[in-house]
């Protein structure tokens, strides 16, 4: 299987996570998106990342490659029990969502010449961002025996902000901060695949 991806990506990073977790070899492709590479393209028409070139055909979202690798492997990616399973989904979605309006900030600022970006977009999206982050730094999920999809989104969340918002987000949720430290302690290659800028 082949996964197209990019090193400062957070849905590719907490797709890779759990690969590693599940002890599933990937051929790891970096794309540059902005190229409409034509690898890319061919199984994602969208031309996003990630996208995984699979035995059952092309798989892109990361929600839709995780709940692949969880089939995959019979159940290794969330829990049996349907409430459990809920909320590692909710926990998932939670994260996703946080980092969608942070990808929407960095968009803005990056793709915008500097006269016309517009703050009340990035405050809105910053407000969103911390509600959630709030609302996780209240209810941390417990790091147990078994990792789940929900783990890893809130590993790679914590990643890119690290990497992108270093220093506006640290002092108001030490919490968090303590968790990804533990996660880190709790599975080893955290650090190699967390979002990295690009070379």
């Amino acid at each position: 299987m082949e996964l197209f991806y990019s090193p400062t990506s957070p849905y590719s990073a907490k797709v890779r996570l759990a690969a590693r977790y599940l002890e599933i070899e990937l051929t790891e492709t970096v794309i540059d998106t902005n190229a409409d590479p034509a690898g890319l393209i061919a199984n994602n028409p969208l031309g996003k990342i990630p996208t995984l070139s699979s035995e059952d055909g092309p798989i892109f979202d990361s929600r839709a490659i995780m709940q692949f690798l969880n089939r995959k492997t019979d159940g290794g990616l969330y829990p049996e029990k349907n409430a459990e399973r809920t909320k590692a989904e909710v926990l998932e979605a939670l994260c996703d969502g946080i980092t969608d309006c942070l990808l929407a900030m960095v968009y803005e600022r990056r793709q915008r010449p500097a006269e016309i970006i517009h703050q009340p977009w990035l405050d809105r999206q910053w407000g969103k961002a911390k509600r959630g982050l709030d609302h996780l730094e209240a209810n941390p999920p417990k790091i147990g025996k078994d990792l789940h999809g929900g783990h890893f989104a809130l590993a790679a969340l914590l990643g890119y902000l690290g990497l992108r918002f270093s220093g506006e987000w640290e002092s108001d949720h030490p919490v968090l901060v303590a968790w990804a430290q533990e996660f880190g302690e709790r599975f080893a290659d955290y650090e190699r695949l967390s979002p990295k800028a690009a070379a």
